[in-house]
């Protein structure tokens, strides 16, 4: 059985709790650090990030994952959370897990999660590689379709208002706004609305780029291929996967995609 290691990492004034799958057999292959998705996102994708998590660990990885501020058992409020405390995060957990672990080290992002990693890379003293679990690859294009969860609410329930352009007023005026149960603060909405998964000006490693179709002989989305193309130019190694499974971060019941945990796990492998 894989051990785990519950505890509170300290962060800024406050604290992430964090969960560390420890590394099974005589040798250590790696050091994953997690970081979980946006919003309810994250709460659809913690059980296939745990399932990950313990494949990786029986197979002789060591994961990390953090639940950023505000998220999760960590200490505040979603609502009090920002771009720059999340990435702040990341840096303080690859911290810890350096400390802990001289293998090569995994940004494993979910999601949002991949462009948090991006961000963080260029403040980390070693250069990372990178797992990347169905990518953003705008995080201003996100912030669009999330802010559209809210106006879907509204026109539901016969109660719209001001739609987006409401939005933008309470932001610009430095009040958080309410979308699909969330308080997002102005930080951390200017910062994901900033955010693109571009490649870091760090010494270029391997990239895992996974997506999920339903469909067989499926082939990584137009989007996806020309942001890969400026990673490839960049010189990173990048490695495109698309497996068969359910997009489990946006169902309505949980779901897993055992397909995905196997082929993440075959790419780690393949590389060594």
């Amino acid at each position: 059985m894989v051990g785990r290691e519950a505890f509170f990492l300290p962060v800024g004034a406050g604290q992430c709790f964090c969960l560390y799958y420890l590394p099974q057999g005589p040798e250590e292959k790696g050091a994953v650090l997690y970081i979980h998705p946006f919003a309810e996102e994250m709460n659809k994708s913690r059980r296939m990030a745990a399932l990950q998590s313990r494949a990786l660990a029986a197979a002789g990885y060591g994961v990390l994952q953090i639940d950023l501020r505000g998220c999760g058992d960590s200490s505040g409020d979603f609502g009090d959370a920002s771009w720059q405390n999340w990435v702040e995060d990341v840096v303080n957990a690859y911290h810890w897990l350096s400390a802990r672990s001289k293998a090569p080290l995994w940004l494993w992002g979910g999601r949002a999660g991949c462009l948090l990693a991006v961000d963080a890379a260029v403040h980390l003293k070693n250069c990372p590689n990178f797992i990347f679990w169905q990518p953003v690859i705008s995080g201003k294009q996100h912030w669009k379709q999330f802010t559209r969860l809210k106006m879907a609410g509204e026109l539901a329930s016969g109660q719209a208002k001001g739609g987006v352009e409401q939005l933008r007023q309470q932001l610009a005026a430095c009040q958080a706004v309410e979308i699909a149960g969330y308080a997002v603060a102005p930080g951390l909405a200017e910062g994901l609305d900033r955010a693109e998964l571009e490649p870091p000006a760090v010494p270029p490693g391997r990239v895992a780029w996974f997506e999920l179709s339903s469909r067989e002989e499926a082939t990584v989305a137009s989007v996806s291929q020309q942001r890969i193309a400026q990673w490839r130019a960049a010189g990173f190694n990048v490695e495109t996967n698309v497996v068969r499974g359910p997009r489990f971060w946006q169902t309505t019941e949980i779901e897993d995609a055992p397909a995905l945990i196997v082929a993440t796990l075959a790419t780690l492998e393949s590389g060594r």
